[in-house]
């Protein structure tokens, strides 16, 4: 640079601190504390520029140079303030760059370009806002008690920029300050160094019980470049405590309904917070209050348990009641167990249920469901079997009675003997059907000449019965006899079978113990006129034996007297004819 233009230019610089040429009107820079402020230089950089500088301005005067660019020289050359150190650049537009950027940052920079005879400059203020970390209630108090005035906390919000504001909310809607109910106060304290805000609330409450589990929160409201901003707490919730009430008393049991034999376990409530843990409890039997935390067992209760049971606090005359009922069913069976009886006596059956509810009596015979209660004026032996009384109560789990009777009926044997022919016309089939307790034995015999088609065929014992039955295939007429027996007596029935070239009519006799006398004779009779027929056959024979000893002897004796063959021929068939 000539020294004439030199020395022009020292005389302009000197002056431009009181003869400066404004350019634009002022303009405002707003930063985010921590980022980098971006001051644009708003003059146009004419071509007779000999260089450009940067200076900020002090609300007391004060002026300090940071920065010069000439456009002779490539470098920028930063003058020497400690807080801007390494923290300037400019730019070829002359636009000025802070990096990290703090609360001082917070002044009026100013962008002067140098003319070989003049000086323009544009002023800028700069704004730094900085948002508050999220807020947080501390201090919470542990729990919080009605009827009195708590501390519930204190709401901070550290580090903002400018000032921030803290109101409080519970579950959602705005807290506002009530005497002797709601008490707020604030507090704000400003770093020194930094120059951030602390804002502090305090936040005293009386709660009622409607303020259990209820979210008190509070939220701070910040400034920011474009508009307000807002931030709010994570919510606290206090344990409200207030006193008992009321008591309720409950029955704790596993099962819905208590029978004889359970546990029963009363559990006393409290409706104050906390809940208190210690009551009297009254039972049926026992009016005196016994102590004990909230719940009181009885173990293996009986029927007698029924009743109102009671409980209350210990220095309180609150009472809570309730009615317990202790279910039973009874059953009696009269008789019971195994009955042996004879046919034709009486046997009276008597099943009784006694309950804490009227219950159903159901009766079985052998598994089959009766739809009377058997009682017998005359046993039969159909009578006999497995009789089951049986009650439920069903409001009650597992409560369920059934009591056995075992029927035995004693009969001596009874006979009933069928006969009919067979549709082969060969044989013919007799039954013979027996009823009697023990279990009789049954024998065939048969008197006559006849053939057996088939063994006899024999029936389970069933319903007091057992049929026997036997197919014969008789030649000639023929008596069959059937014969039961047991402990108690030995029966016998008998039927006449026709050969089988005979055409009869089926028949059907009937035997039973008022005729056994008369079958018995019968039999007997049979039997003597069968030894008399025999006897009388054998006298026959040997007269038969003589007989004919003595004709032979004739005959001999008149052949040699008369010689005559064809006379003793004729003797001779006289003699068989006479036999006969």
């Amino acid at each position: 640079m000539a020294p004439a233009i030199a020395w022009r230019v020292v005389a302009l610089c000197l002056v431009c601190a009181t003869a400066v040429r404004r350019g634009l009107g002022m303009r405002t820079v707003n930063a985010i504390y921590g980022d980098t402020i971006i001051i644009p230089c708003s003059l146009d950089v004419p071509k007779s520029l000999l260089f450009g500088k940067w200076k900020y301005e002090l609300a007391d005067g004060t002026r300090q140079f940071v920065a010069t660019k000439a456009v002779a020289k490539p470098n920028v050359q930063y003058d020497d303030v400690p807080e801007y150190k390494d923290r300037l650049l400019m730019a070829e537009n002359y636009t000025l760059y802070i990096m990290n950027a703090t609360i001082n940052d917070q002044k009026k920079f100013v962008c002067m370009l140098v003319f070989e005879d003049d000086v323009l400059e544009a002023p800028a203020v700069v704004k730094v806002f900085k948002q508050p970390i999220k807020p947080e209630i501390v201090n919470q108090a542990n729990f919080i008690e009605t009827g009195k005035l708590n501390m519930l906390g204190e709401c901070i919000a550290k580090d903002s920029y400018p000032e921030s504001n803290l109101t409080w909310y519970k579950n959602g809607k705005l807290l506002k300050e009530v005497n002797e109910t709601v008490i707020i106060d604030f507090q704000r304290d400003k770093d020194q160094e930094s120059g951030l805000y602390t804002t502090k609330s305090s936040l005293q409450y009386m709660p009622t019980k409607d303020d259990l589990n209820a979210e008190f929160t509070c939220m701070v409201v910040y400034e920011m470049p474009k508009q307000k901003e807002s931030s709010f707490s994570e919510p606290a919730v206090f344990d409200v405590y207030y006193p008992t009430e009321k008591v309720t008393i409950q029955i704790l049991s596993p099962t819905k309904s208590i029978k004889e034999g359970d546990n029963i376990t009363l559990k006393c409530i409290g409706n104050g917070n906390p809940p208190p843990q210690e009551f009297l409890f009254y039972t049926p039997e026992q009016q005196e209050g016994i102590k004990s935390s909230n719940t009181y067992t009885l173990t293996d209760v009986k029927r007698n348990a029924t009743g109102d049971y009671k409980c209350s606090l210990t220095d309180q005359n609150m009472l809570a009641s309730t009615t317990v009922t202790v279910h039973y069913l009874d059953l009696s069976l009269i008789p019971s167990g195994e009955v042996i009886k004879q046919v034709g006596e009486a046997l009276p059956v008597s099943c009784t249920a006694s309950s804490s509810r009227d219950v159903p009596v159901i009766w079985t015979k052998n598994k089959n469901k009766l739809s009377f209660s058997p009682s017998f004026a005359s046993l039969k032996i159909q009578d006999a079997g497995n009789y089951v009384c049986e009650t439920v109560l069903t409001e009650v789990e597992g409560l369920k009675k059934r009591k056995t009777l075992t029927l035995i009926v004693e009969g001596k044997p009874q006979l009933k003997l069928t006969k009919k022919s067979n549709p082969d016309g060969k044989s013919k089939t007799i039954t013979c059907t027996v009823e009697g307790y023990p279990i009789p034995i049954v024998q065939w015999t048969s008197i006559g000449i006849g053939g057996i088609a088939n063994q006899t065929e024999e029936s389970p014992y069933f319903d007091g019965k057992i049929v026997s039955k036997i197919n014969i295939a008789p030649e000639e007429n023929v008596t069959l006899t059937c014969i039961a027996e047991n402990k108690l007596d030995r029966t016998i029935a008998s039927v006449n079978v026709s050969a089988i070239n005979i055409p009869e009519q089926d028949e059907q006799e009937d035997k039973n113990d008022e005729n056994k006398e008369k079958v018995n004779d019968q039999a007997k009779l049979i039997v003597g006129i069968v030894v008399g027929l025999l006897l009388a056959a054998l006298v026959a024979g040997i007269a038969y034996w003589l007989y004919m000893k003595k004709s032979k002897s004739a005959s001999k004796h008149v052949g040699k007297e008369l010689g005559n063959t064809e006379e003793n021929k004729k003797l001779e068939e006289n003699n068989h004819k006479s036999e006969a």
